[in-house]
């Protein structure tokens, strides 16, 4: 293992059970929010109108083999590859519920939930963490050989490193369960280094959340992709009806070529959007501020001088931003930011130079 990137199996450290939802609750409910990866401006009407047409289905169980039909052919596998779940949060604790692993690894800095999961399951977790010097890039050699469990997020949360499929592909082995989070690969333009619909990787597991480009979160639906050996294991795990009609109804429609369409363009618009809040961040580089790039995620990690008083400041002016300390392999010098439209992030750019330069919290 390359000694640059260490191992550590610490139960101490980072709240992983914080999340960015945190930041806009409570007092924060009026505040702009950056702090959510949800798209802004969803779900749109169409969507609200269809799964508003399935209420009338709610005294019948829910019965999902036509949404399952609809993601295997989206991603062109057989329905036997296809498991669906109450959101990409579920899936975390049924993989870590139901196979039986002896050394999981989490590559971090990433989503927190699959490492919570692992824990609450009895398992100790191994991390590799990765470095802001290496532009938090994952080098294969890193995993241990023994790991079998890895889990890696691609494109990243909260890093927005995009991972070439080539590199993630190249950890499968033999008696390893590969976990590839793509939650965030529909943000992506064209989808490019997905593993999504691959079937030639031995051991893969792909997680795919339609929370946050459609802006359901508050409905819970997402989907494993994996061989049937597996999805058979998870499906044991889970309560009978885990995802609701209301749910399957929305998985259905998101991934029609209709909705694809949308995403697809949705992506380069959240591209373009991102490009101009990085020019702008690059602006206060005199100021210390650092993004790591290139960003392809619909959100940017910036280090900042003390970023837990920058991010206070930030919501005196209106913005809630998140902090990127819960995050293990991040320190407290981190914040990410969810790409929004041009106007939104030109009142965040403007309040970030006064939160940057003042001296007291606004």
């Amino acid at each position: 293992m390359d000694t640059h990137t260490p191992m550590h199996t610490e139960a101490d450290g980072p709240d992983l059970r914080h999340h960015g939802d945190a930041e806009v609750r409570d007092d924060g409910a009026a505040l702009v929010d950056l702090a959510v990866n949800v798209r802004a401006d969803t779900p749109p009407a169409w969507l609200r109108e269809h799964v508003a047409a399935s209420l009338g289905s709610l005294a019948a169980y829910p019965d999902g083999r036509a949404a399952r039909a609809a993601v295997a052919a989206r991603h062109g596998l057989p329905v036997e590859r296809v498991l669906l779940t109450a959101g990409a949060a579920e899936a975390f604790v049924l993989l870590a519920r139901a196979l039986k692993v002896r050394r999981p690894v989490v590559v971090h800095p990433q989503f927190t939930e699959p490492e919570a999961a692992l824990r609450d399951a009895g398992h100790t977790v191994g991390r590799v963490l990765l470095r802001a010097a290496d532009g938090f890039r994952l080098d294969p050699a890193d995993v241990p050989e023994d790991a079998d469990l890895v889990v890696v997020g691609n494109p990243t949360n909260p890093t927005s490193v995009l991972h070439p499929a080539g590199v993630l592909a190249s950890l499968a082995r033999t008696g390893r369960t590969l976990v590839v989070d793509e939650a965030f690969m529909d943000a992506v333009p064209g989808e490019r280094e997905a593993l999504a619909g691959r079937t030639d990787v031995s051991g893969l597991v792909v997680l795919r959340s339609l929370t946050k480009t459609w802006g359901l979160a508050g409905l819970r639906i997402g989907y494993v992709l994996a061989d049937p050996e597996t999805v058979g294991e998870l499906e044991r795990a889970q309560p009978l009806w885990p995802v609701s009609t209301p749910a399957l109804a929305a998985a259905e429609a998101c991934v029609a070529p209709r909705a694809l369409a949308e995403a697809a363009h949705a992506a380069h618009r959240i591209a373009t959007d991102r490009d101009r809040l990085v020019a702008g961040l690059a602006e206060f580089a005199g100021a210390g501020l650092r993004v790591v790039a290139p960003a392809e995620g619909p959100f940017v990690l910036v280090g900042v001088p003390d970023a837990a008083a920058v991010r206070h400041r930030l919501r005196g002016l209106g913005y809630a931003v998140r902090r990127g300390d819960t995050f293990p392999g991040l320190g407290g010098r981190w914040l990410r930011l969810a790409v929004r439209d041009r106007a939104t992030t030109e009142g965040f750019l403007s309040a970030l130079e006064r939160a940057l330069t003042a001296t007291e919290p606004a």
